[in-house]
């Protein structure tokens, strides 16, 4: 791991959204997922109701807004239990993966399509052995991924992939001996995060790796082996970004070849990490950034830190920034989702930033 970068706040001119969150919905229940198709944000979540000016609204585990105008959207499937991840289809539909068994009244096994009309898509999987965690679109497909072992009673470790066009099941594969957590598809690659220790069955492949487009094989020249469990993955440019649990937490810079070009300890896990333009912003159960990359039990930074209470923002260099909208809860910022349309998305568990109410989504643009 490449030296620790000095996590001096750099002042006011920094991260490019405000502190301040804009006026939106926010939720009675947790929000555990985040997906934009322009200025429309879908969420995922263990809720039953959005509330719009005090008022709520009833929304069952799934719903939208607009990120423009604050507004609630008609758009209301309901899921008879926790919506775990979505992800939009190029055709403007939603794809939503969890715990469930119904939507609508309907069954759906833990994998749904839904327009953006709201209409439920009569397409259906079967997904045994556990559900889906993570979603992504890319390469003509949907790469389903979690904790399961068959789809449509095919065997499939882990990780799967719909084709798009004929909304059946892809001969692409992938297998991992563990959960995944986390996706991300960029280029050539798809990106998988977890706890797993080997993928496809290949030793050095641990919680954190890159496979291929074209059947799925790892790529080897993408290992960077982090030593604690991967809870988010997001690339920019030329950069893979990972948020890390373990004995508190890290957010890691990597190139796309694997080199760790910087870290940033916290003292809580680091759930879910994004980057818009410059600034790369962290969500987590962390209540402070550690000055150093040592830290003790419990995720104690040893050698001093900044306060930055589940939610901070570095610069591209790994320097951390003033941006700091303090969050509470115990878990916390659970996903974190950042456009330019819609500027950053955060969503999780928590109820108060910057000692007022803002329960369980925020937008800061």
């Amino acid at each position: 791991m490449a030296a620790l970068v000095a996590v001096v706040a750099s002042g006011p001119a920094n991260a490019a959204v405000s502190e301040e969150p804009v006026p939106t919905p926010v939720f009675n229940g947790p929000v555990y997922a985040v997906a934009t198709a322009g200025n429309v944000v879908y969420v995922g979540g263990d809720f039953e109701s959005a509330v719009v000016k005090g008022k709520q609204v009833a929304r069952t585990r799934l719903a939208a807004f607009d990120a423009g105008t604050g507004a609630l959207l008609s758009w209301a499937p309901a899921a008879d239990r926790t919506v775990r991840a979505v992800a939009v289809d190029p055709d403007g539909s939603v794809w939503a993966g969890g715990d469930f068994q119904t939507v609508d009244g309907q069954p759906r096994d833990s994998l749904a399509k839904i327009s953006s009309a709201g209409v439920l898509d009569p397409v259906s999987f079967t997904i045994s052995g556990g559900t889906p965690r993570a979603l992504a679109v890319g390469h003509g497909r949907l790469y389903v991924a979690g904790a399961f072992n068959a789809v449509n009673g095919v065997k499939r470790g882990n990780v799967a992939a719909i084709d798009l066009a004929t909304r059946t099941l892809s001969g692409w594969s992938a297998r991992t001996d563990n959960v995944v957590n986390a996706l991300a598809v960029d280029g050539g690659r798809v990106y998988l995060g977890g706890s797993f220790h080997r993928v496809n069955g290949v030793s050095s492949t641990t919680r954190l790796v890159a496979v291929k487009r074209d059947g799925g094989a790892v790529d080897l020249s993408f290992l960077p082996r982090p030593d604690s469990i991967v809870w988010g993955v997001t690339v920019s440019g030329d950069r893979v970004y990972a948020a890390l649990g373990g004995r508190g937490g890290r957010t890691v810079s990597y190139t796309t070849n694997g080199v760790a070009k910087w870290a940033i300890t916290t003292d809580g896990d680091a759930q879910a990490v994004a980057v818009l333009g410059n600034t790369v912003y962290i969500g987590g159960h962390f209540d402070n950034v550690c000055r150093t990359a040592r830290n003790g039990d419990h995720g104690l930074c040893l050698d001093g830190s900044v306060s930055r209470i589940k939610l901070a923002a570095t610069d591209l260099d790994g320097k951390l920034q003033s941006w700091s909208p303090q969050g509470n809860g115990i878990r916390g910022v659970l996903a974190l989702v950042a456009t330019t349309q819609t500027g950053v998305i955060a969503a999780g568990e928590f109820t108060v930033l910057d000692g007022k109410s803002q329960k369980r989504l925020a937008v800061f643009r």
